[in-house]
């Protein structure tokens, strides 16, 4: 018989039954035994998982430090707004509206803080600005600043 096999299967059947044992062999776990998988030409992934990880690793941490960051922007503005409320509410009755701004502050944000305050047409505004501080509050700042502003009616000290 030219060119097959002698049980009769010929080239083909001799073929899938080839890749069929070595499948066979792998979904048993032969993997790397003798005549298993390994033997047949599949390729072992072991640390293929791994290798992807490492390779995603610095896109991930890159993502983390940008959610980071925009979760500090969030969070100064949230804190100057109330300290600006802070300031206003403090004016209004003729305390110092300064110290009130910084009272709730948390270091980081106090060192950089600019209160300003003024009272017109029966209201006490007070400015105050916050530097956004760069991944790690109170090591580096960015060059922007985030402002907020609020009033309250001015009240007659008795």
């Amino acid at each position: 018989m030219r060119g097959g096999r002698s049980d009769g299967r010929g080239r083909a059947g001799g073929a899938r039954g080839r890749v069929g044992g070595a499948l066979g062999a792998w979904a048993r776990g032969e993997r790397g035994r003798a005549g298993g998988a390994r033997g047949a030409g599949v390729r072992d992934e072991r640390g293929q998982a791994t290798v992807e990880f490492l390779g995603m690793l610095p896109l991930i941490l890159l993502t983390l430090a940008l959610l980071w960051q925009c979760v500090l922007v969030g969070y100064t503005f949230t804190l100057a707004a109330n300290a600006a409320d802070e300031a206003a509410r403090a004016g209004a009755v003729g305390a110092d509206c300064g110290a009130a701004a910084s009272a709730d502050l948390p270091g980081a944000w106090a060192s950089g803080a600019a209160v300003s305050c003024g009272a017109y047409g029966g209201l006490t505004h007070a400015d105050v600005t916050l530097r956004v501080p760069v991944l790690f509050p109170g090591l580096v700042s960015f060059p922007f600043d985030v402002t907020a502003d609020a009033a309250a009616v001015s009240e007659d000290p008795r």
